[in-house]
C-alpha cells in the first residue's frame, strides 16, 4: 500500500482548515480546536507552512497565520512537499541522485522517474480549494449515489 505520512495527512487537514477561514488570522490553538489535532502538532505544521511561504505569520496580540495566496493557487503538491520533501515513490528521482547504491546499474531508473513524475503531476493538479470545497455531484440520486440513465 502506498500512503502519505501521518504528518503530510495532518498538513492537508490544517491547510483545509486555513482555507475555510482564509480571511481570518488563525492561531495554533484555534487550528487545533478546529481540526482536533494536538496544539503542538498544529503549531509545528503552521511553522513549516510559514517557512515554505504557503502561510504568513503575524506576531502580537492579534497575531496568527493566514494564507499567502487563494486556495485555488495552492497545490496539494506544495502542501505535501513542505512537510515531506519531494513527492516520489522511490528515492531514485532526478533531483536527488546518489541516494541508491545501485542507481548507475539500475534498469528501472527511467521507468520510476516516469511514475514519480506522473504522481507529482497528479498532486500538482489538485488545489487546496478542491480539497476544502469539493464540488457536489451534478446528478445525485437517492442516498447521494449517481443517478442512473441521466
Amino acid at each position: 500500500m502506498i500512503r502519505l505520512s501521518r504528518m503530510a495527512d495532518y498538513g492537508v487537514v490544517v491547510m483545509t482548515h486555513m482555507a475555510w477561514r482564509r480571511h481570518e488570522n488563525q492561531t495554533a490553538h484555534q487550528v487545533a480546536a478546529g481540526t482536533g489535532l494536538p496544539e503542538a502538532t498544529a503549531g509545528k505544521l503552521l511553522k513549516v507552512f510559514a517557512r515554505s511561504g504557503i502561510l504568513t505569520s503575524h506576531r502580537g496580540a492579534h497575531g496568527g497565520y493566514e494564507l499567502t495566496r487563494t486556495p485555488e493557487d495552492i497545490s496539494v503538491a506544495e502542501i505535501v512537499e513542505a512537510v515531506e520533501g519531494p513527492i516520489a515513490l522511490t528515492l531514485c528521482v532526478d533531483e536527488h541522485p546518489g541516494h541508491c547504491g545501485v542507481e548507475a546499474l539500475c534498469p528501472m531508473r527511467g521507468g520510476w522517474n516516469r511514475i514519480n513524475a506522473a504522481l507529482r503531476e497528479a498532486f500538482e493538479g489538485l488545489s487546496l480549494a478542491a480539497m476544502a470545497f469539493p464540488a457536489p455531484p451534478e446528478f445525485a440520486g437517492p442516498g447521494g449515489r449517481p443517478a442512473v440513465g441521466l
